[in-house]
């Protein structure tokens, strides 16, 4: 018997919950995510099927409900690419080069995750508002930013903008700059650089953060509601077209926009898992090569 499987035993036995104390906190996670998670979400598509599918169809297929579907569905995909490229290459400066104010700038970054969507939002009205620091310019040269469009995707790219970036650098500092230095050595260019090496390095982190940065998007409230003016069919997305319907006591319709956010909910977990499950098989393979 080796000398320390005593001890590792004891050590096993001394650490392991009783079978009492597994089953009670097994318990009250499952039941904790029933009640909290679970069943809000069934709930929501039981609200919006509680009058037949025809209803809930003919609410999906009102003007305002389609103008914000179209608007949620904009807003997200200019919001995202941006930050994504934008990510990219803070994670790429901030893990592989040094420089003066790195702190500062990964500050920067995290600063959306502090600050109440709501006050940023109140932020971009008092600078491109008709009163704000920038309105009268804005004013005279017919550039309409808050209560329209551009000022949406302005506040959506400040909320969403740590998501790609958070997720790539600790990724990237883990990996080094080593193979990076090494490519430049041989003669490689940047962009092919980036392109063989540090994007496949990259690219499961970079599919993660970008899942995130989008159902940020898609859901955001806070900030919109600030500066969208709640126009309804022209600056009503997905979310603010629940709180309107809601208050109207269109319970059926607002329970029907907010099944399509839950659908996006579920589906972005289902792609989550799906990408964690592939990053971890290409992870494990080279792993198992080498101890083949």
């Amino acid at each position: 018997m080796p000398p320390n499987s005593y001890i590792s035993n004891a050590g096993r036995r001394a650490v392991q919950d009783p079978k009492a104390a597994r089953w009670l906190l097994t318990g009250v996670a499952v039941i904790f995510l029933l009640l909290f998670l679970v069943l809000p979400v069934l709930l929501v598509f039981v609200g919006a099927l509680a009058e037949g599918v025809g209803a809930y169809l003919r609410a999906l297929r009102q003007p305002d409900a389609l103008s914000a579907i179209w608007l949620t569905l904009a807003v997200a995909a200019v919001a995202v690419p941006l930050n994504t490229i934008f990510g990219v290459a803070a994670a790429w400066a901030i893990a592989k080069f040094q420089f003066r104010g790195k702190g500062f700038v990964v500050t920067l970054i995290d600063l959306p995750l502090s600050v109440s969507p709501v006050i940023s939002g109140l932020v971009y009205v008092l600078l491109f508002g008709a009163r704000g620091y920038f309105g009268p310019w804005l004013a005279e040269h017919n550039v309409q930013i808050i209560f329209a469009l551009p000022g949406i995707i302005l506040v959506t790219l400040f909320v969403t903008v740590p998501y790609v970036a958070r997720e790539l650098i600790p990724l990237m500092q883990e990996q080094g700059a080593d193979e990076e230095e090494a490519a430049v050595m041989l003669g490689a260019s940047g962009w092919r650089t980036f392109w063989t090496i540090t994007l496949p390095n990259i690219k499961w982190g970079l599919i993660y953060g970008v899942i995130q940065c989008n159902a940020r998007a898609m859901g955001e409230f806070g900030a919109v509601s600030v500066v969208s003016g709640h126009i309804r069919g022209k600056t009503n997305t997905l979310p603010l077209q629940v709180e309107i319907l809601y208050n109207e006591y269109s319970f059926t319709a607002a329970f029907a926009i907010a099944s399509l956010l839950a659908l996006l909910a579920l589906l972005t977990l289902v792609i989550k898992h799906a990408v964690e499950w592939q990053a971890r098989r290409a992870y494990s393979r080279p792993q198992e090569e080498n101890v083949a």
